[in-house]
């Protein structure tokens, strides 16, 4: 009896390569990406600065182009997939107007889509509680904490509903006490929408606590080294960290760190 699923992959990728013409010549980005993310998967990226993590994140996004090899996204080119609106994306800073309050920084996506007043209140009121945020939304940028300000900005992207959810380095500039609290924030909110996540990171720790699927990187031209399959519950307190599957786990992420590494030419 064959038991596999018929459900379409999220994000499909195929020998994916894209090579970037640049003054000094081409510069080899992604090679040879082999990739299926499932519906509700927290994926994670990992791997050296410059080693492709975000350049395949921006992919998915129809921010840049491959040269070759094919990628899908819920069924369709990304492109196709951005124009049904099928992602919100989270950068590496939060990217907010300091001249618009935090409600109308989340409300700015919502009007560009033409969505009624109504529903562009309603929506901001549900996002603004799903990030821990009530109260908070006739503030400006400026009056919030950078771990505030990050967590609009997942407002942001939140707010048109989109089922993938696309964040690139979103904690990276935060001190590590403040990464922890949203680390767990962002675990919680993953488990209420059920939203594909894909997530980009230079920890491993961080990784490893967040994610069902783990995608290890080489160095340009980026390759997949590993892909691992996380034995972690879902539920995910922060002490688990210390336990033996998480350092186990974490240690198969340092290997694969390093052969890729050690593939470099």
């Amino acid at each position: 009896m064959n038991t596999e699923s018929t459900t379409q992959p999220v994000i499909e990728a195929r020998q994916l390569d894209l090579t970037f013409q640049t003054n000094d010549g081409p510069v080899h980005a992604l090679k040879d990406v082999d990739l299926t993310i499932d519906k509700g998967d927290f994926v994670s990226f990992i791997g050296p600065s410059g080693c492709g993590k975000t350049t395949f994140l921006r992919c998915i996004a129809a921010l840049e182009t491959p040269t070759g090899g094919t990628l899908t996204v819920n069924g369709m080119t990304p492109d196709e997939a951005r124009r049904n609106r099928a992602y919100g994306y989270v950068f590496q800073a939060a990217g907010l107007y300091p001249w618009r309050t935090i409600s109308k920084n989340i409300k700015l996506p919502l009007e560009i889509m033409g969505f009624s007043a109504a529903e562009q209140q309603e929506r901001v009121k549900n996002v603004l509680e799903l990030v821990d945020l009530e109260g908070f939304g006739e503030k400006f940028p400026w009056q919030l904490s950078g771990g505030m300000q990050q967590r609009a900005s997942i407002a942001r992207a939140l707010a048109f509903d989109a089922d993938i959810l696309l964040m690139d380095e979103p904690f990276g500039a935060l001190d590590e006490i403040v990464r922890d609290h949203l680390n767990e924030q962002l675990l919680a909110l993953w488990a209420r929408t059920e939203k594909t996540i894909g997530f980009v990171t230079h920890s491993i720790p961080e990784a490893v606590y967040l994610s069902t699927k783990i995608v290890v990187m080489s160095p340009r031209p980026g390759r997949i080294t590993d892909v691992i399959d996380s034995p972690l519950p879902k539920e995910r307190p922060l002490d688990i960290r210390d336990s033996p599957e998480f350092i186990e786990v974490a240690h198969r992420v340092r290997e694969g760190l390093r052969a890729g590494h050690g593939d470099d030419v």
